[in-house]
């Protein structure tokens, strides 16, 4: 059974950079939410199918192309997938695999078939420094989103994290009492709180507290360590303290959006998530660019493509910034870093900062993918050594 949508991560990236039998099969789509634009998407994605056809036709035989070929068919031919499309689509696949990842950002239409996968519109995701999470929490609901500064879209919540306090404690949840008070619940309402005596921490505050150490631990382990985003707490003020106070998440943010977020819209959280996320964003970008120009000026970092791949293979490169949205044709030998040109629309052919990514990953270093004004240079590329 095709899986008709996955969870994009560092380790699904890291499945595409495994040695892979050829052909590796590689299509990216803008995409659109809405009726009517998304009528053209289902349409457009076909004809991209027929591109790798005929890329595949130039050097396979029609049998080993149609068997490539079927699940991108069977996506094609999916109505209810076309018609809850986001803002681009990255679809990858090979005689062993195959992924199909719905972006929050739009993508250059590309398809590409060559020796490997062309990943580098997918690293843009996981390494652009402008995404995060929102954890919308109350006592009757949790709800987890992710998006950037354009979009924000809630996420699945993965089994283990509990989507309420009711369904963590079960039976163990302590009854109401007679003597209550009002604390924060579902939808900005009271629950009923008991007051002990004897200055005994309230069994109600208790039941809050288990709750939400098990809704910290279930995202860290499930969505923050395999995401690597920032979190953003989104809730009534009384349980920011809580959730602040027992959170193991190193991820969480110290600022946090101190309301109930059902009371605002998917786009009015947005907005509130990414004020509290661009000042970091805009540091993040400028601390970039500045490590790389004083790098630079010391012998230890360099834009020039062809010396930056042999320090990648050397495993030298500490810090790989790339441009969004350009390629440079041509070969990478990873053991040499050695660079050959070639033709961009040639069927077997690859981005050179695409594979150069790679290698720098592998190595042990650290990839970004910045926009181009962001960018400390023109070539494209811009490394920092490690010695």
């Amino acid at each position: 059974m095709t899986e008709k949508r996955n969870a994009l991560t560092t380790d699904s990236l890291a499945e595409f950079t495994l040695v892979h039998q050829p052909p590796c099969l590689s299509l990216y789509q803008p995409t659109h939410r809405r009726y009517p634009e998304n009528q053209q998407d289902q349409i457009r994605f076909g004809n991209l199918v027929k591109e790798l056809e005929a890329s595949l036709r130039q050097r396979y035989p029609a049998a080993q192309t149609r068997l490539l070929l079927e699940p991108f068919e069977d996506l094609a031919g999916d109505q209810a997938f076309w018609n809850h499309t986001l803002d681009g689509l990255a679809v990858l696949g090979g005689s062993s695999l195959f992924r199909v990842f719905r972006l929050q950002r739009p993508v250059a239409e590309l398809t590409v078939v060559a020796d490997s996968f062309h990943t580098k519109p997918l690293r843009r995701f996981l390494q652009s420094v402008d995404r995060y999470q929102v954890l919308g929490l109350s006592l009757g609901k949790v709800q987890l989103f992710e998006g950037n500064r354009n979009t924000l879209d809630e996420i699945d919540l993965a089994p283990e994290v509990p989507r309420s306090i009711s369904e963590a404690l079960g039976e163990e949840l302590t009854e109401p009492h007679q003597t209550v008070a009002s604390y924060g619940g579902v939808g900005g309402g009271s629950r009923p709180m008991h007051h002990s005596q004897g200055g005994k921490k309230d069994e109600a505050e208790i039941d809050a507290e288990r709750f939400f150490r098990a809704v910290d631990r279930a995202v860290l382990e499930h969505s923050s360590r395999p995401s690597g985003l920032p979190l953003i707490l989104a809730a009534l003020s009384e349980h920011h303290h809580l959730f602040h106070r027992i959170s193991q998440n190193p991820a969480l943010m110290a600022e946090g959006l101190m309301i109930n977020p059902d009371a605002l819209t998917v786009e009015e959280l947005r907005q509130g998530a990414w004020q509290l996320v661009e000042p970091q964003y805009q540091a993040r970008l400028a601390a970039l660019a500045d490590e790389f120009m004083a790098a630079k000026s010391n012998g230890l970092g360099s834009d020039d493509l062809a010396e930056v791949a042999q320090a990648a293979a050397a495993g030298r490169v500490s810090v790989l910034l790339i441009e969004a949205d350009r390629r440079i044709a041509g070969r990478l030998d990873g053991s040499t870093g050695r660079v050959e040109d070639a033709d961009l629309n040639h069927p077997q052919v690859d981005d050179l900062l695409d594979d150069l990514g790679e290698l720098v990953a592998k190595m042990g270093g650290r990839v970004v993918v910045i926009p181009a004004e962001q960018m400390p240079g023109q070539t494209g590329l811009a490394a920092t050594y490690r010695h």
